[in-house]
């Protein structure tokens, strides 16, 4: 019962305050406040929402962003995990990996791809390897860092059962370094989006980054505006089925905060017996001593 109060203000909140930010941009606009030029209204958004989605424009480009997002996520997210459990075996092959993958994500990213397209071509490839560079930093981190921080313990044990380095690398290590690497892969998964759209701005036949480039040029703010908001909700998609997935692989760690918060709930309603006990067990004690 008390957490259901919790859950609908956690639902309640994002879309009323969505409702009214709606209504200020529309009362902005009536009242000429600011230009339509500039910002167009929400009305007019959905209407070139509803246009992009009839006429069928959308789909090819919407089709190409998701090859080149899931292509890159798939290639980046595979890399970054092999080269992470590899590293996490070798001392000798982490340092000397480390530092280039370091030098690799703080080259900014919209330096090297020009240069990617200009070696893979206008097509799906330079995208995809674009969205594979910028994934591939944060399931590498995670993954490293859950592979080495495992339990001393657990391991001594392992080692005295005569648990071979597969047996320990299977059995111990990714078990435990699974929740720190799902975090990383829904990382990956919004910034695959962000580097196949950005690939797009550059050069690209299709996709709903130049999309998005072509009805800037065109000055038509509300579609552009339109294919913004498909953007969002394609990146939502992917976040949550990334979650989805979280969810399912490592139910114990949900499990185990499901259990804390019922804990937390039960300590919190029985607050009140708990304090009246010892104030009556004290007062029949203090009664019953002889004196």
């Amino acid at each position: 019962m008390t957490g259901s109060p919790s859950r609908t203000a956690r639902i309640a909140a994002p879309l009323g305050f969505l409702v009214v930010l709606v209504v200020l941009c529309e009362v902005a606009l009536a009242a000429g406040w600011v230009s339509s030029f500039v910002l167009p209204a929400p009305s007019a958004i959905a209407e070139a929402f509803v246009d992009l989605v009839s006429s069928g424009l959308l789909w090819v480009h919407l089709k190409a962003t998701v090859i080149e997002t899931l292509a890159g996520f798939a290639i980046g997210a595979a890399l970054g995990a092999i080269t992470a459990a590899a590293c996490s075996l070798s001392p000798f092959l982490r340092s000397m990996l480390y530092p280039y993958v370091i030098s690799l994500q703080v080259t900014p990213l919209i330096a090297i791809a020009p240069i990617l397209i200009a070696w893979l071509g206008f097509g799906y490839g330079s995208k995809i390897a674009i969205a594979a560079l910028i994934c591939f930093f944060p399931v590498f981190v995670n993954t490293l860092a859950g592979l080495l921080v495992v339990d001393p313990d657990a391991r001594e044990m392992f080692r005295s059962l005569g648990a071979s380095r597969r047996e320990t690398f299977t059995k111990l290590m990714l078990p435990s370094a699974l929740p720190v690497v799902m975090a990383g892969l829904k990382t990956a998964m919004t910034l695959a989006l962000i580097g196949a759209v950005v690939g797009e701005f550059i050069s690209a036949q299709n996709g709903l980054g130049l999309l998005v480039q072509r009805f800037s040029y065109q000055l038509a703010t509300a579609d552009a505006f339109a294919v913004v908001l498909v953007l969002t909700l394609l990146g939502l998609l992917f976040y949550g089925a990334m979650e989805l997935l979280d969810r399912v692989l490592v139910f114990w760690n949900h499990e185990d905060r499901l259990n804390a918060r019922s804990r937390a709930r039960a300590g919190r309603d029985g607050t009140g017996t708990s304090s009246s006990t010892p104030q009556h067990a004290g007062t029949v004690t203090t009664g019953s001593h002889p004196h």
